[in-house]
């Protein structure tokens, strides 16, 4: 149902791509938690895995909110092979690495990279982007550079 309903509404505008890795059942009328990775495309040897909640067509039904789905996630990135870095935004405010639409229109969950340059580490912030309210949720994780 998720891939078909970004697919008719065109949902998915990445830089990078997600593929699914995993998807947890949460309750009889088709609600699901679905775990993707997603390889950062100018960092190679980082992988991120993303978990977000999926709504079933009857709670789709029962809310009468058709075409949306939660915008908050988790987030875990690690090191998963040698790192690579390559033309990467260094300034405070990063790059988005991912970007998924979770409505039809102002509504999307979004992944961007910052470099802490003085601490050699990247820093992975999952975090929705509502144009009309914001939002305050937000996931953080990071894959230190320093290797001993």
């Amino acid at each position: 149902m998720h891939r078909l309903l970004c697919a008719a509404t065109l949902c998915l505008a990445l830089p990078s791509h997600a593929e699914q890795v995993g998807n947890v059942d949460v309750d009889w009328v088709g609600n699901d938690i679905i775990i993707e990775a997603i390889q950062d495309p100018d960092v190679t040897g980082v992988t991120c895995h993303i978990a977000y909640f999926e709504r079933g067509l009857l709670d789709r039904l029962s809310k009468g909110n058709w075409f949306e789905d939660p915008s908050n996630a988790s987030i875990a990135c690690r090191q998963t092979g040698p790192i690579t870095i390559g033309d990467i935004d260094r300034d405070d405010e990063g790059e988005d690495v991912f970007n998924e639409r979770r409505s039809i229109v102002l509504k999307s969950l979004r992944i961007k990279r910052i470099f802490d340059e003085a601490n050699q580490t990247l820093i992975y912030v999952a975090h929705a982007r509502e144009l009309t309210d914001g939002s305050a949720k937000m996931a953080i994780s990071t894959v230190p550079l320093y290797q001993p």
